[in-house]
């Protein structure tokens, strides 16, 4: 069964068709590349999921139900969250602070109700201890890795046991090392049962963690199957139109 499915999404911005009844499904502890060039519609898929935006037309099925999401906490509470490429950190904040940015624990003192450092101190590091990471909860995110900033998003997006993390470039602009790092967590997080929708322009990194892999050109989808269906050549043809479909 299909923990996420996207039927016939279609979009439109006035005059202009961004998607073309799109289907996408992914199913618990799998990695779904989805690769397309600038403009093939891949971020209005991604913010349509995570309730930035509406669709026109088609359904959004949930665990085989049919959801609405007219706000990003909407997705959210459904156990759907994202981690853009910029990865929206505070840099003067520390590894714990980010993880709970506005969902911060708090405890009762008399009347008073004050943030328990403690608590989330040892919750984030319990969530970077489950991705593997060497990030510490105190460490502050300025000093930080490429590699260390994205584990700090994903375990912010972990926090709610979220069933399904969409991933927008999140090796763009970041050493080869780290590359290795950012690759490690989206293995542990399919470990852990987790759905991730992996966007991406870097060809390698999807063909090293992705399950199955979807093509989009102009709005519409060109290719869906495993990726050891498929090739770097092939997948290049795709996005460029040298091969119309696959």
């Amino acid at each position: 069964m299909a923990l996420l499915e996207l039927r016939k999404i279609a979009k439109n911005f006035g005059a202009i068709r961004a998607l073309d009844e799109v289907d996408l499904r992914v199913e618990p502890g799998q990695v779904l590349g989805l690769m397309g060039d600038n403009g093939a519609g891949k971020s209005t898929l991604v913010k349509i999921i995570a309730g930035n935006f509406r669709a026109t037309s088609g359904a959004i099925m949930l665990n085989d139900e049919e959801v609405h999401f007219h706000r990003p906490i909407e997705a959210r509470k459904n156990g759907i969250e994202v981690v853009y490429q910029d990865l929206a950190l505070c840099d003067n904040l520390t590894a714990a602070a980010n993880v709970f940015l506005g969902r911060e624990l708090k405890r009762k003192i008399g009347p008073l109700r004050i943030l328990n450092y403690s608590a989330m101190y040892a919750r984030a590091g319990a969530l970077f201890g489950e991705l593997k990471s060497e990030t510490r909860p105190r460490d502050l995110v300025r000093q930080m890795s490429g590699g260390q900033r994205q584990a700090v998003a994903i375990a912010r997006a972990r926090l709610t046991d979220s069933q399904i993390v969409l991933m927008d470039e999140p090796t763009a602009a970041i050493s080869v090392r780290q590359v290795v790092e950012v690759l490690d967590l989206i293995r542990r997080l399919r470990d852990q049962n987790v759905a991730v929708l992996l966007v991406s322009h870097r060809m390698p990194d999807v063909f090293a963690v992705a399950d199955r892999i979807m093509v989009m050109r102009r709005g519409r989808k060109v290719a869906d199957k495993a990726i050891s269906d498929s090739s770097p050549e092939e997948v290049t043809g795709l996005i460029t139109g040298a091969i119309e479909a696959a």
